[in-house]
């Protein structure tokens, strides 16, 4: 779905938009202007600026046609994309510079009008707890009474109206034309993810966030990223005066330690990690481990987090945290912070009628460290049998497979080893590398390979069922997701139906 437009638009000069980049413009650039901007052609709308950038597989700008029969006013390019436009017979007036990427932001903005940003902008970076940490902070600004805009993995809210997200952080065309209408629909406060790929893809730029939260890093996104120096350092950049005002950094992990110490704006430190100095000090209750105290600045709040596992109190004191620095009062925050975000897809309970011997979750879990997060949160729960039920993504960074199996079989009984996305890969041998990082770990789990996931899901619930009352099912991996792709087509699939009728099925 492509992202909402402002109601009304000015139109931008297309001259005044190549001088604002610095473009070299042909003769035709005096031909008109243009009232938005896209970088998918089927996505054009009339009067639109093209943005016609070189890919991995194409350049957009073979789709110049298309967009210039959709109504597009102009193409953004760079000096190849030019040439193939021309090529092609399109002559539609073009901006040419050498990196279009590079200053899509800053002409989406000034398009868009969202240069002098009225909105109070939220960033949340790190590998884990961005879905997580974003919906608390949306959700206790919303029972404080702010009118509050979504933007991340799941979904984008603007108010009422929900739109399926495509990828964690849009496309900086996107990400422009919807903080315009959330600023139309009187929206004051921005809530959104900003992934490592955003940031290295200019997909942020034009925008400065007022806070940026950091939560934590760990293995993933290496097969986008040369090395873990290489996704922090995409990380960093939101920490910088060009994109944020000030940060608030989880220092549990060296990362974040690494990150507070270089910051390029002033940082505020928070850690739930015992002897660790920051400037907010998270200890969890010994009786419930959902309660915990958190104390700074001559300050000590009593706080419980209305989601499951120690790494959801952590996300819950970042957001508690978060609220201050933002002017919330104290009391104000206490109240709030308790307010049930439901976050899709993470722990997320799934029941069926009649069944109460039985807990079954699904996690978007998709990393060693999220795993072994998500499990510890259940272990100590689980009066019977941990079952988990997990793969890996094909076609992406192969190196955390080992340690995804390795961290399910350090804390199930039962690790059930199926597909998740296999995309391009033999779904074999990715369950191959899953399984024998399950079979480093000494330990007792028990190891059952199923092809295919739907099945899989099924022999979790029947396995789980065979451990008797109080016993654990945690379908991990996919979480909010509603398609699973295979040798290149997305199937129609969401863990959460398929284990509610596997549930139904074996109810007793």
């Amino acid at each position: 779905m492509s992202a909402p437009r402002p109601a009304s638009r000015d139109s931008s000069s297309i001259r005044d938009l190549a001088l604002l980049v610095g473009a070299s413009v042909d003769d035709l650039a005096d031909a008109g202007s243009v009232t938005g901007v896209t970088l998918d052609s089927r996505a054009v709308q009339h009067g639109d600026l093209y943005a016609a950038l070189p890919g991995a597989r194409a350049h957009g700008a073979d789709f110049a046609g298309q967009a210039a029969a959709a109504g597009a006013s102009a193409v953004l390019t760079d000096p190849d994309g030019l040439q193939r436009m021309r090529a092609d017979g399109v002559d539609l007036p073009a901006v040419v510079v050498a990196d279009p990427r590079s200053v899509l932001g800053a002409v989406a903005a000034h398009v868009y009008g969202t240069t002098g940003q009225t909105l109070t902008m939220v960033g949340i970076t790190g590998t884990n707890g961005k879905t997580t940490t974003a919906y608390l902070v949306a959700s206790a600004l919303e029972a404080l009474g702010h009118r509050t805009g979504l933007i991340g993995t799941v979904e984008t809210r603007i108010g009422d109206e929900r739109i399926k997200s495509v990828r964690t952080t849009p496309e900086a065309s996107d990400l422009h034309a919807i903080l315009a209408v959330m600023e139309e629909r009187d929206t004051d406060t921005c809530v959104m993810e900003v992934s490592s790929h955003a940031l290295s893809q200019h997909r942020v730029d034009g925008v400065v966030f007022d806070l940026a939260l950091f939560t934590n890093l760990s293995q993933d996104h290496l097969d986008f990223h040369a090395d873990m120096e290489d996704y922090f350092s995409a990380k960093a950049q939101l920490f910088t005066p060009l994109r944020s005002q000030r940060a608030l950094v989880c220092v549990d992990d060296v990362w974040g330690r690494r990150l507070a110490e270089q910051s390029g704006v002033p940082v505020t430190t928070l850690t739930t990690a015992p002897g660790q100095q920051a400037d907010w000090v998270v200890t969890v209750g010994t009786e419930d481990p959902t309660r915990f105290s958190l104390r700074g600045r001559d300050l000590e709040l009593d706080l419980r987090s209305a989601l499951p596992g120690d790494f959801n109190v952590a996300n819950t004191a970042m957001a508690a945290v978060a609220l201050l620095l933002l002017g919330e009062e104290t009391d104000a925050v206490s109240r709030a912070i308790l307010t049930d975000p439901h976050v899709p897809g993470r722990m997320e309970k799934v029941t069926a009628p009649h069944d109460e011997d039985l807990l079954a979750v699904v996690d978007y879990a998709h990393t060693p460290d999220a795993v072994e997060a998500a499990l510890a949160a259940l272990r100590p729960s689980t009066k019977g049998r941990l079952v988990v039920v997990l793969g890996a993504g094909g076609d992406r960074d192969r190196g955390k497979r080992h340690g995804m199996g390795r961290a399910a079989a350090g804390l199930a009984d039962v690790v059930v080893v199926t597909d998740d996305n296999p995309r391009s890969e033999e779904p074999s041998a990715i369950r191959a590398a899953v399984i024998e990082g399950a079979r480093s770990y000494d330990s007792h789990a028990r190891l059952v390979e199923v092809d295919g996931r739907a099945q899989a899901i099924r022999e979790g619930v029947r396995l789980a069922r065979e451990g008797g009352p109080g016993s654990v099912v945690a379908v991990v991996g996919k979480g909010h997701e509603t398609g699973q792709e295979v040798a290149g087509v997305v199937h129609p699939f969401d863990d959460r139906d398929v284990l509610r009728a596997a549930l139904e099925a074996a109810a007793p």
